[in-house]
């Protein structure tokens, strides 16, 4: 595998750590356990780091050296490429021919990077976007810098050259399709995951206790990177609104925003806070810096609804890990993230916060509401499970390794029912 601008190491929630990672790390563990031998080539991003780590059995993580470790924007890591892939060749010279099946490159820069890879081994290219510059800059928020042409012009090469191109949804791979002319014979759905292990219901008192929260407190929680595409701004504007409308809703109301800067710079978060200041909601509003895995089950079970305002996902991974453990979503109707949530939640086609308070208020006044859209959303969530996706990447994997002349025809009339799921012939 390669990821180049963001390691399967760091914390998701902070700097370009996010669900790219947690995919990552996830199917990289359980394909190890599969008894497929995984390498995880990723940039160096701190001198503490090793050079090999290894993150489970059967699943290693090479840092390679190319650019700074630190205070490199992922908007200049083009400028890395070339260092990063050397460092990757100097390393892989040192084994056999044909040491690897397959690379599976994660976001268009480590696309790039697997191009020349899977060029100089003759192994199949099996390329994820996470996200795609032409649907992000079709969104753009307020404040939001449009992705730059040399990006797209990269995501239509990676596409043109990839064996095959794995797609969260299926919305997603139609825009693979319309957007950037990808062969639909080379395009396959595979949703990622949840690990429900971790994911699960809990006692929302208990988790309150844990968090320092007041059980009768009504929750609302943002979780992810603070950057315009993700639009917390939303959140706390429509915090403003509901006070505006009962004003003695600031004895219970928190509003939790968690996580930490995009990039590496500090300007959001302090934003953000400042405008939490300005519309007067600074004491209802708490930011908390990115937790744990299990410490992030506590929040979602702590809350009463996890808000969901982006302006572009390519699938949602929040939402559905909110969803299991059983607390509501109210989310943008955008991306990924009307096929994660479904009728297990409540999707606004508005970023307005009027529209946002409107629809927040509603569902904390209705907890008959609420303790129903709770029980859908277990269910739906638990048809989720990074097992599942892995069992899916595993059947593409095989399939493009297949000699050329055994690969059946992809069938273009394939459709989703209740939940994506790649079928390979």
């Amino acid at each position: 595998m390669i990821s180049v601008h963001t390691s399967p190491l760091d914390q998701p929630g902070t700097g370009d750590a996010g669900g790219l990672n947690v995919y990552v790390v996830e199917t990289a563990k359980r394909l190890g356990a599969r008894g497929v031998e995984v390498e995880i080539f990723t940039r160096r991003t701190s001198a503490s780091l090793a050079e090999t780590v290894q993150l489970a059995p059967g699943v290693t993580v090479r840092h390679i050296d190319a650019g700074p470790y630190e205070g490199l924007a992922k908007e200049d890591l083009p400028g890395q490429l070339c260092a990063f892939a050397a460092g990757v060749m100097r390393h892989v010279a040192s084994h056999p021919e044909g040491h690897y099946d397959l690379v599976h490159s994660h976001y268009w820069l480590s696309g790039q990077v697997g191009w020349l890879a899977t060029d100089r081994w003759n192994v199949p290219l099996v390329h994820t976007m996470h996200t795609m510059a032409k649907v992000k800059n079709r969104a753009l928020a307020q404040g939001d810098r449009p992705e730059p042409t040399g990006r797209e012009i990269g995501e239509e090469q990676v596409v043109k050259v990839a064996s095959w191109l794995v797609a969260n949804t299926d919305d997603e791979a139609r825009e693979l399709i319309e957007l950037y002319a990808a062969d639909p014979r080379r395009v396959r759905v595979v949703p990622p995951g949840v690990d429900l292990a971790v994911m699960r219901p809990q006692s929302t008192d208990d988790a309150r206790d844990a968090l320092g929260l007041p059980r009768d407190a009504q929750v609302l929680l943002f979780v992810g990177r603070i950057q315009p595409l993700k639009a917390p701004d939303v959140l706390v504007r429509a915090a403003a609104a509901m006070l505006e409308r009962r004003p003695q809703l600031r004895e219970t109301l928190v509003v939790g925003i968690l996580g930490g800067p995009s990039g590496s710079g500090l300007e959001a978060p302090r934003s953000l806070q400042a405008l939490a200041r300005e519309l007067g909601v600074a004491d209802v509003v708490q930011f908390v810096p990115p937790v744990s895995r299990p410490e992030l089950a506590q929040w979602f079970s702590a809350a009463d609804l996890t808000v969901v305002p982006s302006h572009s996902e390519s699938f949602g991974l929040v939402a559905l890990e909110s969803m299991a453990c059983g607390t509501p979503v109210v989310a943008a109707h955008v991306g990924g993230l009307p096929t994660v949530v479904g009728d297990a939640g409540v999707l606004l086609d508005s970023h307005d916060p009027a529209v946002w308070s409107d629809a927040l208020l509603d569902l904390l006044d209705d907890e008959a509401r609420r303790k129903a859209l709770s029980d859908k959303a277990i269910q739906r969530a638990n048809r989720f499970s990074w097992d599942a996706t892995t069992d899916k990447l595993m059947a593409v994997y095989r399939h493009a390794c297949r000699p050329e002349g055994e690969r059946a025809a992809y069938d273009p009339g394939l459709t989703l029912a209740s939940v994506p799921t790649a079928v390979i012939p």
